[in-house]
Formats: C-alpha cells, sequence, structure tokens
C-alpha cells in the first residue's frame, strides 16, 4: 500500500482487496451516499469524507497525513490482510466465488453505540428507509460539527427524548429499542467498554439484554462495531445462501475465526451480484 499526500487529499494506490465502495454496499454501514460512478459520500468519526476512485487507486479528498493515520487507516481495517482471509474461509466454491466478486470489502471499525442503534433501526426495514432514519435521527438530536456534519447523538440524548421524542424520525416499533439501549448503557446494564472484553458468548449475550435486540442484530453489532470477527449476523440474504448452499447441517464456525468476512462475501454476493442480475 502507498499513501501520497496530494492535492489537498489522500492518494491510496498499491492496495490489495479494498474497495470502500464495495464495502460500503454490503450492508454494514448506512451513513453514506453514492454521488457517481466513481465517488462516495461518507460520514463517520465525526467527518464527513469523499471518496473518488482514480486510474491510481482510491483520492480521499481533504484529509491531510495525521487524520488518515489515526482516524481512516483503523477505520477501512487497511493494516490487515486481507488476501490471507480470502484463503483462509474460501474452503468452497460458493465462498471462493462471492469473495472474488467481493473481495474488496473491508470490514470498518465502527463506533460500537451508532453500530448498536443501526442495527435496531434496521430490524425489518430496507436500506435506503434504514438511511433515511437514521439521517433523522442524527439531525434531531445530534450535535452538528463546523463543518456542517450532524453526528450521531449519544445515549443521553437519546434516552432524554424518550419515545415520543423520537417521533418525528418515524421509526415505528423501534422507537421504544432505541430508547432502551441507551437506557441500559446509562446506567450500565450494557457497558459498551466493557463489551470490548468479554468473550464471543458473553459479549453476545450482554447485547441481547436490550429489548429488541436478538441473535441477528448482536452479531451485527459484535461484527461492525467490535471487531469480533467470528459473527456470522444471518438476515434474509444468509439464510437464502445457506439454504440453497450449504443446507440445515451448516455451522458458521467451519468458517474459522473470521466467519463474519465470509459473511459478507456472501451476503454482498447474493444480493448485489446474483439479486441484481436477478
Amino acid at each position: 500500500m502507498t499513501v501520497t499526500y496530494k492535492d489537498g487529499g489522500i492518494l491510496l494506490s498499491g492496495e490489495e482487496n479494498f474497495d470502500p465502495f464495495v464495502s460500503c454496499e454490503c450492508g454494514q454501514c448506512f451513513r453514506f451516499e453514492q454521488i457517481s460512478a466513481d465517488e462516495y459520500c461518507l460520514i463517520a468519526n465525526r467527518r464527513k469524507l469523499v471518496i473518488r476512485r482514480v486510474p491510481q487507486g482510491y483520492f480521499f479528498a481533504a484529509t491531510g497525513e495525521e487524520e488518515f493515520n489515526t482516524v481512516w487507516r483503523r477505520y477501512f481495517d487497511l493494516d490487515r490482510d486481507y488476501g490471507e482471509i480470502i484463503g483462509s474461509v474460501a474452503y468452497d466454491e460458493h465462498i471462493s466465488r462471492a469473495a472474488e466478486s467481493g473481495g474488496g470489502i473491508r470490514i470498518f471499525r465502527q463506533d460500537p453505540w451508532e453500530t448498536l442503534v443501526s442495527f435496531i433501526i434496521s430490524q425489518n426495514n430496507n436500506i435506503p428507509r434504514i438511511k433515511k432514519i437514521i439521517a433523522a435521527l442524527c439531525e434531531l438530536l445530534g450535535e452538528r460539527t463546523g463543518e456542517g456534519v450532524y453526528c450521531f447523538p449519544a445515549a443521553k440524548a437519546i434516552a432524554e427524548a424518550g419515545v415520543e421524542g423520537l417521533a418525528p424520525i418515524r421509526s415505528g416499533f423501534r422507537a421504544k429499542y432505541i430508547v432502551d439501549a441507551a437506557l441500559k448503557t446509562l446506567d450500565g446494564t450494557v457497558d459498551p467498554e466493557a463489551i470490548k472484553n468479554c468473550s464471543y458468548p458473553e459479549a453476545l449475550e450482554r447485547l441481547k439484554q436490550i429489548k429488541g435486540v436478538g441473535d441477528k442484530v448482536a452479531n451485527c453489532v459484535l461484527l461492525f462495531g467490535y471487531g469480533f470477527y467470528n459473527a456470522f449476523p444471518v438476515d434474509v440474504w444468509v439464510k437464502r445462501v445457506i439454504s440453497g448452499y450449504y443446507g440445515d447441517g451448516f455451522d458458521p464456525a467451519s468458517l474459522g475465526e473470521y466467519a463474519g468476512i465470509a459473511q459478507q462475501y456472501l451476503f454482498y454476493y447474493e444480493r448485489n451480484v446474483l439479486g441484481a442480475s436477478k
């Protein structure tokens, strides 16, 4: 990987298995917009990042070396060898094909609290509406930075708003789950920092203390918010993959410590490649 500071931004070149656009579209985050075929805008870490695809690689606009190294390098998981991971999980033709299609996927290192609320909102919902609700929540209760970015609201702001205060974002039945997550975070029932040091089974059970958080949402939070790469979220798309390719006896643990990354390849391939072709 070569990192070059030029034209007021960072040019990232020579990095294999990295496609931030595919990574945005694989269901792990919701605060992004496609500006054009070669340009995306992503909001994370209280910042707005515009990424452009250029012949040499990807250009991170208005980003300095310090910001890239302290914020975005970790966020995009750029120091991990995903080529090695692909080799470890691609043990059959289905995952190999999916990894070939979505091999540019990186697991973003997102804020655990934002990830928790985002995936509570995702329940029985489609991605455009999830994005709309999250954007409305940030504008309603989030701090506005000097750059005009609405930050994701803290648990305290959501708890003080209550279920009635969330009415403008039109999240429906999910509002009571969002508020419960805020209250249990504030009173220490679910300590986001403590979860980082839990075993996977213990972390899963702790998150499931929140109303409306079951295995699927908890696994999403652990994979995308905490870096538990063995977490394997199962939604309708992944159920379809498992049913079609593996049957009832499939055990995600057979994919090893990076089962969650294999899940992302399968999800993206089924939804964005096969789904689009159909």
